[in-house]
């Protein structure tokens, strides 16, 4: 049998623009939460980019035995770098340069703990080599991360806030009040849009309080200012009298030695 080449085995596979997103509904509003938190969050900090996609609780498709059986459901969260920012049905593999994703996130339930634990992730290691693999469980906290080293997860151990690096993402993960976040390598937290929204609303009242004082002790310092020039004047005004009842003084005596003069009354 005639060997197949990667082109014909693409032009065998189906439409890749039929081929649908078939995910189930997030199992409860703690785990969408958290699936918009990190979708959200990311896009966010990467913002200025345009060099990556995120999946949130979309289908991959990567084999025609998949397709066959529809027995894989795609990662919860899942990052793919070196590629178009444009929206997608579905990721299929043969349609974007057999590019899988270079980091996945499951978050755990009841129901996928198991599978997420261990079927998925040798799946993830040894079929997708995907660099970089964590699993969150919003309800417990559960958190644990793991690096591809030859074909193998290895765990990636935690700082001394529980925080684990993302070489893929540049950033930690780390729960923070009871939700999946990322960490800056200097630890500052990558806000929300709200949480930034309201940042900056702090700032602009923090700004507006400072202004606000400042021009308060400028006030001040302008009343001083004016109480001392008043006071200085007063000091003007008392010199000044007090030198024209020194000159009047001096007047008087003069004048008066002058009539005593002209009565012929020596004034020794």
């Amino acid at each position: 049998m005639a060997a197949i080449t990667a082109r014909e085995l693409e032009m065998q596979m189906p439409d890749a623009s039929k081929l649908l997103s078939d995910e189930p509904e997030m199992e409860s509003s703690l785990h969408y939460m958290q699936l918009l938190l990190l979708v959200t969050c990311l896009e966010w900090a990467w913002q200025e980019r345009d060099d990556f996609f995120i999946g949130a609780n979309l289908t991959i498709y990567f084999s025609r035995q998949q397709l066959k059986n529809k027995d894989f459901r795609g990662p919860d969260f899942f990052l793919v770098k070196n590629t178009t920012r444009a929206p997608r049905n579905s990721w299929v593999v043969w349609e974007e340069d057999g590019q899988y994703p270079d980091l996945i996130i499951e978050l755990l339930s009841d129901s996928t703990a198991s599978v997420d634990r261990k079927l998925k992730r040798d799946l993830y290691s040894e079929r997708f080599h995907t660099p970089e693999y964590f699993y969150f469980s919003p309800e417990t906290l559960e958190f644990a991360g793991f690096r591809l080293d030859l074909n193998r997860y290895n765990p990636i151990t935690p700082n001394a806030q529980g925080w684990i690096w993302s070489e893929v993402l540049g950033l930690f993960l780390g729960v923070h009040e009871r939700e999946l976040r990322y960490f800056s390598l200097e630890g500052v937290l990558v806000p929300t849009l709200q949480e930034f929204a309201q940042n900056e609303i702090k700032k602009v009242k923090q700004e507006r309080q400072n202004a606000e004082q400042e021009r308060q002790i400028a006030e001040q310092e302008r009343q001083i200012a004016e109480q001392e020039r008043q006071i200085a004047e007063q000091e003007r005004q008392i010199a000044i009298q007090q030198a024209n009842r020194a000159e009047q003084a001096e007047a008087k005596l003069h004048e008066l030695q002058e009539r005593i003069r002209s009565l012929g009354i020596s004034d020794e």
